[in-house]
């Protein structure tokens, strides 16, 4: 291939900066911009706005780093190129959006203890014994562990910890991040006793002798949040930097930020001053004040050539389902009298809704239960009456819907913003958690469709993996990497390869107002695009998620190549 503007990106530090500072004095021009580049000799293909496949044989940016023109193969380029880049026949595809995911979470889980792949208790006991011989800190954070992959049939408790790790206060959270596992030290440090009342929305798990069990659910985990030791502003910057570095190696290349909070944002903006912000961050501020905090009366506008906005604030009616705080209608099939945690009531949610839409806002609401669903569902049906049917309201994972309601989110153009992943994830916990009686709204991409809904895909990083072409292959197959189950876990809610695909574009893109920037490739959008290994729309669902991105470009510019971060 011949030489390019584009940039791989460095891990030196100091090389990363004189760059950065560099594309930081880089001036924005008119969307039409003249001819700078070709992107040449493409298996090229992105959708169009209508959802329709379009395939184009070259590339044409401008000096602005947007999309000229797309070629068809014989098409002759402009004849004034400062550059042209071969790209051997290989395919060529929009940046993938990831509609819903956490920046900093995963940062930080990439640099401490991460328990996401243990598959037992004793193995994650042992990789908790090989961090401690390591790290002599007092405290050991951590996060990733999930009692159902382990089968144990139970929470772990603080005595799982205490005799192996005498003097250590260790803090867990759960893959959710609805949860948290901690030890006797750690709750001795954060001055937790029997006595200790559970906040509202959270639940402490208790003992047979009423003493806490170490388990802490949802608002309870705030107990901790005044012993636990904060990250320094070092350990902040490398955590988003290797954040970053692995979703632009996914081919990522945009994601909606779900929860940012004020500290995550001095931190964005710090990052795109020195030219050090890459990917394009679709912020959600953490509740309302951390909004108002940050943008005060209205979204912020897109900042650092269209690489940073908040332009939304991110609510929660209810927990998650591994901790059994997802908010249902009816018990929990293996635990009745269980019903889940419910976060507000019915006037605190349009109250805190009506607070953000009054300075456009845009709302996200954390539903995973049928009754936090039509909690949020009824509260859309009843603002869209004062504000209207254009504010894009969202709920984020509608997991878990009661049929009747799926009309309600395609009344006023609700985005489902939803996580593939977690269906094959989840599938075998929803079976034991609700009962077949009540799968009907599970995961159910396709009803939210046909009810109008806009659909939104993401992966919940670092809850899952970021990869979006494990997504996309459970978006249209309902199986796992094992191709399990056969035909599919209710294969009646499979959407099209082309429809899955979209909602890790297109629809990623439209949920967070940035439909006119990128998602696809189109003349004036941003020539945010990957080169991959193979041509996704012809691979077999097992060929699709071993799909790897070889390099990746943002406004132009190459910022990622698989050879040489190797």
């Amino acid at each position: 291939m011949s030489d390019s503007p584009g940039r791989i990106g460095v891990r030196n530090g100091i090389g990363r900066l004189v760059g950065a500072l560099a594309l930081a004095l880089t001036a924005v021009t008119a969307p039409h911009a003249a001819a700078q580049g070709l992107v040449d000799n493409v298996n090229g293909m992105t959708l169009d706005e209508d959802g329709r496949v379009v395939r184009f044989g070259a590339m044409v940016v401008g000096e602005d780093g947007r999309v000229v023109a797309l070629l068809r193969r014989g098409e002759r380029p402009p004849r004034e190129l400062r550059w042209r880049a071969d790209m051997e026949g290989r395919t060529l595809l929009p940046g993938m959006v990831d509609g819903h995911g956490h920046v900093m979470g995963l940062g930080f889980q990439l640099r401490t203890l991460d328990l996401s792949e243990t598959d037992s208790l004793e193995e994650a006991i042992a990789l908790i014994r090989q961090w401690t011989d390591e790290n002599t800190a007092t405290w050991i954070v951590g996060r990733g562990w999930n009692q159902e992959r382990w089968g144990l049939g139970r929470f772990p408790t603080a005595a799982d910890l205490d005799a192996a790790f005498p003097g250590k206060a260790i803090y867990l959270e759960r893959v959710d991040g609805h949860a948290a596992w901690a030890n006797s030290k750690a709750m001795e440090l954060a001055g937790i006793t029997a006595e200790t009342e559970a906040p509202a929305g959270g639940r402490i798990e208790t003992n047979d002798d009423g003493t806490p069990s170490g388990i802490f659910v949802d608002a309870a985990q705030a107990l901790f949040d005044d012993a636990l030791p904060q990250p320094t502003p070092r350990e902040r910057n490398a955590a988003f930097l290797a954040a970053q570095d692995a979703l632009i190696a996914d081919g990522i290349t945009a994601t909606a930020d779900m929860g940012t909070s004020v500290d995550d944002w001095l931190l964005y903006r710090r990052m795109g001053d020195v030219g050090l912000l890459r990917m394009r961050i679709m912020s959600y501020a953490a509740g309302i004040d951390t909004a108002l905090r940050v943008a005060g009366q209205g979204p912020t506008e897109w900042l650092y050539r269209d690489r940073l906005r908040m332009g939304g604030v991110k609510l929660y009616a209810d927990g998650a389902l591994g901790s059994r705080g997802a908010w249902l209608k009816a018990d929990y099939a293996d635990a009745p009298g269980e019903r889940g945690l419910r976060f507000l009531s019915d006037d605190q949610l349009l109250n805190l809704m009506t607070r953000g839409a009054m300075d456009r806002f845009q709302i996200a609401v954390h539903a995973i239960g049928d009754a936090a669903n039509q909690q949020a569902v009824d509260a859309v049906e009843e603002l869209s009456d004062t504000f209207g049917d254009d504010r894009r309201w969202r709920i984020e994972h509608a997991q878990i819907v009661d049929p009747a309601d799926f009309a309600k989110f395609g009344r006023h153009g609700t985005i489902a913003s939803m996580q593939p992943v977690h269906q094959t994830s989840d599938m075998h916990m929803a079976e034991a958690r609700l009962g077949e009686a009540r799968l009907a709204g599970a995961y159910a991409w396709r009803s939210m469709l046909e009810a109008g809904a806009v659909l939104a895909f993401g992966s919940d990083y670092p809850v899952e993996s970021p990869d979006p072409f494990a997504g996309w292959a459970v978006g249209f197959t309902r199986q796992d990497a094992d191709l399990q189950p056969f035909g599919g876990w209710r294969p009646e809610e499979a959407v099209t390869r082309e429809q899955a695909w979209a909602g890790f574009t297109t629809g990623a893109a439209y949920a967070g107002y940035a439909e006119d920037r990128f998602g696809r490739l189109a003349p004036g959008l941003w020539a945010d695009f990957i080169i991959v290994d193979r041509d996704p729309l012809l691979a077999s669902p097992t060929q699709l998620r071993g799909t790897e991105v070889l390099e990746t470009w943002i406004a132009g510019e190459r910022v990622y190549q698989r050879d040489a971060a190797e």
